[in-house]
């Protein structure tokens, strides 16, 4: 029987393929491009908010709580 699972030497890579093969992007990048591509911006403010509380929250139990108490 003959080995099919070798692509042949002479036709070169289809689209998918070379996708496959490029490094993917940030998690970042990928939301940038989301937000560009379907035009919600208005979700933009919503995550920096979350990040904002999340960070409040992270540094809450660390010595940096004495200075976070005045924001509250």
């Amino acid at each position: 029987m003959a080995d099919n699972s070798q692509r042949p030497t002479n036709t070169s890579p289809s689209d998918f393929e070379r996708q496959a093969e490029e490094a993917t992007p940030g998690l970042i990048a990928e939301f940038i491009d989301f937000l560009k591509t379907s035009k919600k911006w208005w979700l933009t403010p919503i995550l920096v908010v979350l990040l904002l509380i999340g960070a409040l929250i992270i540094l809450s139990g660390t010595a940096a709580a004495p200075f976070i108490y005045p924001f509250f």
